[in-house]
């Protein structure tokens, strides 16, 4: 992290210089419940030069709630906020193109890779298989972004109205409108850490995303539960002609035909009763997405 704060310090100072933006800006750092040093480092970053903030969370709460909390944290002090991993991958000088395209009237701007040549064949593969899968899913993503965008502070305003507790950002922000726009950069190599996103958790992160965002694979239950009770309706008729053309065992047809009825219609029926669930399930999350333990300025505590 310090060397990554560095660089971020000196891009603050260098915008800052420019007249980009505000002496007033600040670099906020948000530890997700880590279990090393990571609090202490902020704390001292902190003291040391006063562009640093930091808020610490009560307990691991997972990226997206960490990305979410720092975010809502810096709304009421900032017109915009740009957030950015820390693990130096993502090219910081793309800030100065996100602002001007700020200043040109876009609410958000997102960071998209311009291209994947450093990845391996199986990296790019899965990338752009994830990317596809959500949006087939019915999420609507930004093709090669991830969480590193431009929000006006009316954008973060109504995002923090979005009070599911699954969240994913990817696929929330584009449902808040605004205008838009896209800012390409190219990738760099990890400065430091390893990635926290193997294909496991790639997995596991589009499950969210469409399970949050999206009732198309209860629909796709549905739909398959009225095939298969299409199809079974034929096996039905198949049995009673077998039955009376003489080439069926005694009580085979009977047997078929039950299963084959009463298989295809509790599949419609669980698709029909995971709709409603589905549709509750998307009203209903209200637990706290986070909870603030620390504050580098303050101390103070909150929940969210």
């Amino acid at each position: 992290m310090p060397i990554t704060a560095g660089l971020f310090l000196e891009k603050t100072k260098s915008l800052i210089s420019s007249g980009k933006v505000s002496e007033d800006s600040r670099i906020m750092l948000v530890n997700d419940g880590s279990r090393d040093n990571t609090w202490e480092i902020i704390k001292r970053l902190s003291r040391e030069d006063s562009h640093f903030v930091g808020v610490s969370l009560s307990r691991n709460r997972g990226h997206q709630n960490a990305l979410l909390a720092g975010l809502i944290e810096a709304e009421p002090k900032c017109d915009i906020a740009v957030s950015i991993d820390c693990d130096g991958q993502d090219d910081i000088n793309a800030i100065d193109k996100m602002i001007d395209e700020y200043i040109g009237g876009a609410d958000i701007v997102y960071g998209v890779r311009s291209s994947r040549k450093s990845d391996t064949w199986f990296k790019r593969t899965t990338a752009q298989g994830f990317y596809k899968f959500l949006n087939r899913m019915g999420v609507e993503v930004v093709y090669n972004h991830a969480d590193y965008r431009l929000l006006s502070s009316r954008v973060i305003r109504e995002l923090e109205g979005f009070k599911e507790v699954n969240i994913f950002l990817r696929g929330m922000v584009p449902l808040i409108g605004f205008k838009s726009t896209c800012v390409a950069y190219e990738r760099h190599e990890r400065i430091a850490g390893e990635s926290h996103y193997p294909l496991k958790k790639m997995l596991a992160l589009a499950f969210d995303g469409i399970t949050s965002l999206s009732i198309k694979p209860i629909r796709f239950i549905a739909s398959f539960g009225l095939l298969v009770a299409a199809v079974s309706f034929i096996f039905i008729i198949w049995s009673f002609i077998s039955f009376f053309t003489g080439n069926a065992v005694a009580g085979w047809a009977s047997t078929v035909s039950i299963i084959c009825f009463f298989s295809g219609i509790q599949l419609l029926s669980l698709g029909i009763i995971g709709e409603y669930i589905g549709k509750i399930y998307l009203e209903t999350k209200r637990r706290p997405r986070y909870i603030i333990s620390e504050r580098t300025d303050d101390g103070e505590c909150a929940e969210e």
